[in-house]
């Protein structure tokens, strides 16, 4: 009986297989003293105003439901974060929703606006898990493969995709700081995008998680440029190191948002009422908290990559985020998979397969969100891997 029930599951889970970046991850990390360079998670624990700020939820009894929307205070808060750093304005009321992590507004933001048989622009490489959720939909997405303009969607790309796709398309999810390149976005380049999606009657779901994180300009926001059009997702998972906490936030147009809140509250509720006040602590006192760490990241960014180009391997820009996306010397051949698991093996280094990612082939992403320190030591075994083969 189960196996005949196994059969008679959702059709489109036939075509979504587990993370690919999870998975790699579990293998190697039973390696003993392996440096594990793998995760896009910060490595500095959250604030400690935070902390004190959940416990002190818990130790008050605030263990009941807040309105599925979020609290109405953390809802404020968000609101003045980005009116405040990115010049982005949405009324905590009717355009904000707290959700379950970044995550949890993707899939709310994704579900709520998709149909069977529409079409999703998608620029790759970029963060994998947007691609099961629009298949789950019935949706189908179209890629953009930029890794010839150095990781960048060019204007005349997205236009070109955009008129040939003009009948069925109903979205374009737009990553920056992009996971796993880093690269990220002037404002004269979202302006050219903006100038060719307001073209279109389609949504843009702009998942500007890393938005704290960015070396040299400031990161605008397509929810200050083009806020009729834009899903904004974000959170306090990078820019405040809690990532266990999962509160991330949707903000949109009024009347899209209704429909995005109902998704997230048929499959949720509401966030946890504990880390949503962690994130109101984080929000309102340590608005600027992510810049400290920025500080540090960006000492390890430098290093990386330049160690990193004298063992050989080709680097992205990395203009934001804590990802080096570097090209495998060519004499190892293209296959990440099988390069990645013999940097494991032999030298006790953990990286993620470029395979991990749409067009990311011939790839591996090293996460920087690690001391300088373990960069070190990567780094040394690392030489000493090149140098033997």
């Amino acid at each position: 009986m189960a196996k005949e029930l196994a059969s008679l599951m959702k059709n489109e889970l036939a075509d979504v297989q587990p993370s690919a970046i999870l998975q790699f991850d579990k293998d190697v990390s039973q390696i003993p003293d392996i440096v594990k360079l793998t995760l896009g998670e910060p490595d500095f624990n959250t604030p400690d105003h935070v902390k004190n700020a959940g416990e002190a939820s818990i130790a008050a009894d605030h263990s009941h439901y807040t309105q599925s929307p979020g609290l109405p205070a953390l809802r404020q808060a968000i609101a003045t974060f980005l009116a405040d750093k990115y010049q982005a304005h949405y009324d905590p009321n009717d355009q904000i929703i707290t959700t379950i992590g970044a995550s949890g507004a993707i899939y709310a933001s994704l579900t709520a606006i998709l149909n069977p048989g529409d079409e999703v622009i998608v620029p790759i490489p970029t963060f994998p898990q947007y691609l099961p959720i629009i298949k789950l939909n019935g949706a189908t997405p179209i890629y953009i493969d930029t890794s010839v303009d150095d990781f960048i969607l060019t204007p005349e790309k997205l236009a070109a995709t955009l008129a040939a796709h003009r009948d069925k398309v109903k979205a374009i999810v737009l990553n920056y700081p992009t996971n796993p390149t880093g690269v990220t976005y002037r404002h004269d380049q979202l302006a050219a995008f903006v100038a060719i999606l307001r073209q279109y009657d389609i949504f843009v779901i702009s998942d500007e998680i890393y938005s704290e994180l960015t070396y040299g300009e400031p990161h605008v926001s397509l929810g200050a440029l083009l806020p009729e059009q834009t899903l904004l997702i974000n959170g306090v998972s990078k820019s405040h190191a809690m990532t266990g906490w999962r509160i991330g936030y949707v903000a949109g147009p009024a009347a899209v948002i209704a429909k995005v809140g109902l998704v997230h509250q048929l499959t949720a509720t509401a966030a946890a009422t504990m880390a949503q006040e962690a994130a109101l602590e984080a929000l309102q006192a340590g608005p600027d908290d992510g810049l400290q760490m920025k500080v540090a990241y960006q000492e390890r960014r430098d290093y990386l990559v330049k160690e990193l180009n004298k063992l050989g391997f080709v680097t992205a820009e990395p203009t934001g985020a804590f990802y080096v996306f570097a090209k495998i010397p060519a004499r190892f051949g293209q296959d990440s998979l099988a390069f990645a698991y013999r940097v494991a093996r032999e030298a006790r280094v953990a990286v993620i397969p470029g395979s991990a990612f749409p067009a990311g082939e011939g790839y591996v992403r090293i996460s920087y969100a690690a001391s300088l320190a373990k960069l070190q030591t990567a780094c040394q075994r690392l030489a000493a891997f090149v140098a033997a083969k």
